[in-house]
Order: C-alpha cells, then structure tokens, then sequence
C-alpha cells in the first residue's frame, strides 16, 4: 500500500489550480495530522459561514442577471454578529447541517434514517421548497425516501440538499464514497436525481479537499461520483469546459451556463419567471466561483456571489471547499476577524455554536476514518483514500413539461372547481387563521374521483407548501374540484397560482 503524507502536498501553492488539472493516480493512503485534519474541518465550518454572510443582502436580488462589478458587496466590521443579532434565519445553511450533526453525534454513524427525517422534521425553523414540502410529507407519515421523490415533493430538484451537505464531506476526508453514502440516506429526505446530486457533488468536493489544493482535479474528481447521463453532470461537465476555453473570464462561463441551463422545469414558483433555485444552475455558480477564484478566498466567494440567483448559499459552499483546502489558519484575518466575534455564540435554533461544530466534525471525522478503514494514531490518522464512483442514476420529473402559468389569486369557497388541459398540475397556495394549530380539511376530486383529502396546516412551519399537486395524469381535459369540510369565520385559504404540464414540451417557435 502507498501512503503519502499530506504535508507534502500542502507545499504546493494553490496557484498551481490555474493551470489545467489532469488526472493523477492517487495514493492508496494518507497520513495528515491530527492538528490539520482540525484545521480543515475548522477551515469548511468557518468558510461557509462567511460565504453565507458576504452573499447574505443579495439572496434572489439577482435572478437571471450576474451582480455587476461597479455594484459592492460589502464585508464592515462586525458583520457576522450583526446578523446573528438581527437575522440570524440567514444561517439556514448551517443550523440545518447541523441538525443532522447532531443526530451523528448523539446516536453514532449507524444512526437510522428516521432519526435524522425526525429532527428534521419537528425542528421550530422555518423551511421553503423540498425541505419544507419533505417536512410535510414526514410529519403525515410519508417517511423518506419517498418524502423526497418527485411524485411526492414538487421541489425534488430544488437546491435544499446540497446547501446542507457540507457536513457530509467534512466528516468523510478523503472519502467521496462515504460521503455519497451519507448523502444517499439524509438527502433523499428531501430530494430526488438532480437536486439529490447537488448535494452528492458538494459533499465529494469537500472530501476531496482535504486531499488536494488542486481545485481543478477536486471540481472534476468530484463529478465522478454523478451519473454522466444525467442533467446536472452535463451541466457542470459545460461550466469545466467553458473554462478550460477561457480561464481569464468567468462571465463568459455564467453566459454559457445561462443559455443552455437557466431553464427551471419543474419548481412551481420558478417556472416562467427568471427565479431559479435548481440544484443543477446553483451547483454551476459554486463551481464558477471556485475555478475562477483560483484558490484565493475573496476571488471565491466573490464570483459565486455574482452569479446571483441563491447567491448566500452558493458562496457558503463555495466558501466551505475553499475554506477545506486552506485551512482554518490560512483563511485571510479580514474575513476571520468578524467569525471570532461569534465562535463561541450558538446558532439560532441550535445549542451548537462554531466551536462545538469544529469539535463535533472532527470526532465524527475520525469515526467515519476508522469506520472505513483508516487508523488513528495519537498524532495522526491514515485516511484510506476512496476513488470516487458514481451514485445510481435517478430521473426526475420525466416527460413533466410545463405548459402554463394561470393566476388564480382569490379565496377558495366551501367548494371550488378548476379545469385545465394537460397531464399534471400543481395548485400554489397558502391557509390563513388566527388560530395556527388549525388546519383546513379538504376533499380534493379529480374528474369526478375522490383523489385524496389534504390536511392544510394553517401553521407556517407546518404548512402544506403547495396545496395541491399531482403529476401522469392520462393526457386531456381535467377537472379538480374542491370541498372545504371544516370552513370557519377565521379562515382563509388563499388559491394563488396553477401551473399546468403536459407530456412534452411546447416549442414557442416553430
């Protein structure tokens, strides 16, 4: 067996991530000290954390356009504590990581997937999109991974899994697979194909930082781990190649991306308008970051965030991997200055703060090294590297177009009634009262067949996150109709907007 000790690849600058990677065989083995391995784990943690604050004010201000250079985005002193004091819903990103940490470390590495769907489930934070509409599904006994699946959960490509798969990679150096392992059992809480792999590919990116600076081979390695037929490794296989043609300009390479990728098929509320928060696009921005940055922090987290849409969780991660590769101690004082203000502050909805997630990760760290093999030594662990191999192949949304956006906007009646010409439906909407422990009892027929009856929470934690879905349906004319069976004066349910697919797509111009 080869072993190779990590200090001597740190000697290499990051600038050699410049130039092109290509493939290396790597060693069987790696010895990297106790003190590094806390380095780097320190080094994910804290680079997210700063990523998520720079990208912060300028989350979904930017939809379908980069943030232009002469528009600052500023980084003043004390800009991390003032978020923990005055918006600290901004750091979803990491409580919910955490979360699953936190299972981890209370139950150990064969904790049962319930057990994290559990947590996840009856936390107090608020939720939007897959983890929302998962949230749902467990806390009405559909348990994942079907919580997760498209048919199930309208959001399954959304990004909800890869802005919280960093602590997949962390806990797993050097070990790609074992981080896909961990993602295939919490990511399919509340994803599905291309949304599950944002967080597969995420998670291998950090693996693989600890292992190498060489951002190329990592961004490439990492794609190993996703099904080449799929859509997101095309995606990102098209970002690593605009970039090998022009390394100097990475609007060039947004340009590219927005042409061929900017299309949002399947979330409800992106569908028609520039929003897009697939996972697909978004893991495109943190790969931009990251190649364009060239290694250097600043350059990193800048460029994922100038490529807008989710652009706080785009460079949180983008952040985290860069963060990984340097360092805990190499991460510039300008920006650390600012995240020791708060170390030892815990995160909203947690009793976790930094310090106790650096210490938690690292134990984790060490378990998921033995657990596949490697040693622990007292000043040291061998790590047994893992090439990476890809995930099964998932489709999501097949043979779902969208076809039309219809505005409903009015309040749902004792019964109401909506016809439309296609194959599936999704109904966008909310239930309002002043009471929230009540949820709206509604019998849902389709074409004249009793389909279900919804229990609608008006609770904003609790919500329904769209009322009504349903997709393969035989392709024609429908006709849903609504039955409210426990109206009352309070209450209000609000009927905002269908959106219509059939079973291919409609070509605007022929």
């Amino acid at each position: 067996m080869k072993k190779i000790f990590i200090t001597v690849i740190a000697i290499f600058s990051c600038m050699a991530c410049t130039h092109r990677s290509v493939d290396k065989r790597m060693p069987a083995e790696f010895v990297l000290g106790k003190a590094q391995l806390m380095d780097k784990i320190k080094g994910g943690w804290a680079g997210q954390t700063i990523g998520c604050t720079y990208g912060g004010p300028t989350e979904f201000n930017y939809c379908g356009t980069m943030i232009q250079d002469y528009i600052p985005v500023l980084w003043p002193d004390g800009y991390i504590k003032w978020y923990y004091d005055n918006a600290p819903g901004l750091y979803d990103d990491i409580y919910m990581d955490l979360t699953f940490v936190d299972v981890f470390d209370r139950l150990g590495l064969d904790a049962p997937v319930d057990s994290f769907a559990m947590a996840f489930a009856t936390a107090d934070y608020s939720l939007w999109h897959a983890n929302q509409a998962a949230r749902y599904n467990i806390l009405h006994g559909i348990m994942p991974p079907a919580s997760g699946h498209w048919l199930n959960n309208p959001h399954a490509a959304d990004i909800d899994y890869q802005i919280e798969a960093d602590f997949a990679g962390l806990m797993s150096p050097g070990m790609p697979n074992a981080a896909s392992a961990v993602s295939d059992k919490i990511g399919h809480i509340m994803n599905y194909g291309d949304g599950w792999y944002g967080g597969v590919y995420v998670g291998a990116m950090y693996s693989l930082a600890f292992v190498s600076n060489d951002i190329a081979w990592i961004v490439r390695e990492a794609l190993k781990t996703i099904p080449e037929q799929s859509t997101f490794h095309r995606c990102i296989s098209d970002v690593v190649a605009t970039w090998e043609q022009y390394p100097d300009d990475w609007k060039r390479a947004w340009f590219e991306c927005e042409k061929k990728w900017s299309s949002d098929l399947s979330c409800p509320q992106g569908i028609f308008i520039p929003l897009n928060i697939d996972a697909s696009i978004n893991s495109a921005y943190i790969v931009i970051g990251l190649l364009y940055g060239e290694g250097d922090f600043f350059k990193t987290i800048d460029i994922a965030t100038r490529c807008g849409q989710d652009s706080d969780c785009n460079p949180a991660s983008a952040g985290g991997i860069i963060g990984t590769v340097l360092g805990y101690d190499r991460i510039p004082d300008k920006w650390m200055n600012n995240l020791k203000e708060v170390e030892d502050r815990n995160f909203a909805h947690t009793d976790i703060s930094l310090h106790e997630a650096y210490q938690m990760g690292f134990r984790q760290a060490l378990a998921m090294i033995e657990r596949n093999g490697g040693k622990i030594g007292s000043d040291s662990v061998t790590i047994v590297y893992q090439s990476p191999v890809a995930v099964p192949y998932e489709k999501g949304f097949e043979d779902v177009y969208p076809v039309e956006k219809r505005s409903m906007k009015r309040w749902m009646s004792d019964t109401a009634k909506l016809s439309f010409n296609g194959t599936g439906i999704v109904l966008r909407g909310n239930v309002q009262c002043s009471d929230k422990e009540y949820a709206a009892q509604v019998e849902v027929y389709l074409d004249g067949q009793l389909l279900e009856t919804s229990d609608l929470p008006a609770s904003f934690v609790k919500r329904r996150f769209d009322l009504f879905w349903k997709y393969r349906l035989p392709d024609g004319q429908h006709q849903l109709v609504f039955k409210w069976l426990n109206p009352r004066k309070d209450a209000k349910i609000w009927m905002n907007e269908a959106v219509i697919f059939a079973g291919q797509p409609v070509v605007a111009y022929q």
